[in-house]
């Protein structure tokens, strides 16, 4: 298998470190309904996660929830809400969300609230190793101790403040020592959320919240850690600093993998420019393997637009594949599916090919329709078909999502109803 590596900029051969591949990906933060970007780095991962686990790896997956963040508690004020309640009620909606498109569980889903001891703790190891310092109640990293600080996103730092600034930085704190510096520790505000530190009260900045909680559960260096491509600077950027800072260990991360920007209306779809596309009204009007099939006709690379036609199509072959799912043959001579599935394996080893793969995978269905027509025996093809049917998490003739990925986001779900 051929991955690509935001590090590198390089397709390279995929290895683990060990027997198990450890993953994380940035999750959500609540405040909003899952629109179709949400989607497509979810199922994104859920395709790579599931390709692996279909040739035979053990995968130990974290996905956490930014359930305290600035935005939160700027949506909370907005609405006169409790900044928890409104996180979880966000959350549970993105849970249905999940368990409507068959996305398998992660094996853990943490809170961002429930590391804070772990957070103070890399803070102090930071402050420790002088690359961080404390100022008016809060802690900042300091870019000038860490002269890799962009190898990452290759950005200077003249490049770097505009796009930091646009993405929750303040270059204005009187508290700082550089603009760029980012937050770790952020002294309370007046009618915010805070727990004790050792430099009063306050809550964690955003990236250390990730770095964290991707250290505590899986260790370094992680083999895959995937966000949206508007996630690598600054957020993966200084995911980076902050986990080797603390841990003396190189490399944090062996694959960084970025999903590409899902656009509507022209634009980047995001909450600010109000452009989005909700998962719950395409359900509505397609099922969830048209959606899968939708989102994964493009690779997860490349940058695309939302369009009703592309999403009519991936409604049609969602039938045709069903169709062939449920075929009747005959007794005649039988269909294998070995060709389609080496075809299938080809084309997802190459820096996972989706499209490619749904191609095998409609001809795979072509060929097990015609031939059921020809009274011959389909039912090896049909097994094939299932199986490659279940990397994109496709349902076919099943009667739902699978019991694995309802049993497990259900018992998630008790953590925020």
């Amino acid at each position: 298998m051929q991955l690509y590596n935001s590090l590198s900029r390089e397709i390279e051969p995929f290895t683990s470190g060990g027997e198990t591949v450890s993953v994380y990906v940035c999750g959500i933060t609540p405040y909003d309904a899952t629109h179709l970007g949400h989607a497509f780095t979810y199922t994104v991962l859920d395709v790579i996660i599931r390709y692996l686990e279909f040739k035979g790896r053990e995968i130990d997956y974290v996905q956490n929830v930014t359930d305290v963040d600035d935005d939160i508690l700027r949506k909370a004020e907005e609405v006169g809400e409790n900044w928890k309640d409104l996180g979880d009620r966000w959350t549970a909606r993105f849970i249905q969300d999940m368990i409507d498109l068959n996305v398998r569980p992660p094996d853990r889903f943490p809170r961002a609230t429930d590391v804070i001891p772990q957070i103070i703790d890399v803070v102090q190891r930071l402050i420790e190793a002088d690359l961080a310092y404390e100022s008016g109640g809060s802690v900042y990293f300091d870019l000038d101790a860490w002269p890799s600080y962009g190898k990452l996103s290759r950005l200077s730092r003249d490049e770097m403040l505009p796009i930091a600034n646009e993405r929750g930085n303040d270059p204005d704190d009187p508290n700082k020592r550089d603009p760029l510096d980012f937050v770790l520790w952020q002294a309370k505000a007046p009618g915010e959320p805070a727990w004790d530190s050792p430099w009063g009260p306050g809550r964690p900045g955003w990236h250390i919240e990730c770095s964290t909680m991707a250290v505590h559960f899986l260790g370094t260096p992680l083999d895959v850690h995937s966000g949206g491509a508007d996630l690598e600077f600054p957020h993966h950027e200084s995911e980076i600093a902050q986990a080797e800072g603390a841990t003396d260990e190189e490399p944090f991360v062996r694959y960084w993998v970025h999903t590409a920007m899902v656009c509507h209306e022209g634009d980047k779809m995001s909450k600010s420019l109000g452009n989005l596309v909700m998962v719950d009204d395409l359900l509505d009007d397609c099922t969830p393997d048209a959606l899968r099939l939708y989102v994964g006709s493009h690779h997860y690379r490349q940058e695309w637009s939302h369009d009703e036609e592309k999403l009519e199509r991936a409604g049609r072959l969602s039938r045709k594949l069903t169709a062939a799912a449920e075929a009747d043959g005959g007794n005649g001579s039988p269909l294998g599916g070995e060709a389609y599935h080496s075809a299938f394996v080809e084309a997802m080893d190459s820096d996972l090919n989706t499209p490619l793969a749904l191609t095998h995978l409609e001809r795979l269905a072509d060929a097990i329709l015609d031939s059921a027509d020809d009274g011959r025996d389909v039912a090896a093809a049909q097994e094939t078909l299932r199986s490659l049917g279940t990397v994109f998490g496709l349902r076919l003739d099943a009667p739902g999502p699978e019991s694995r990925v309802v049993d497990r986001w259900q018992r998630y779900m008790k953590d925020f109803t």
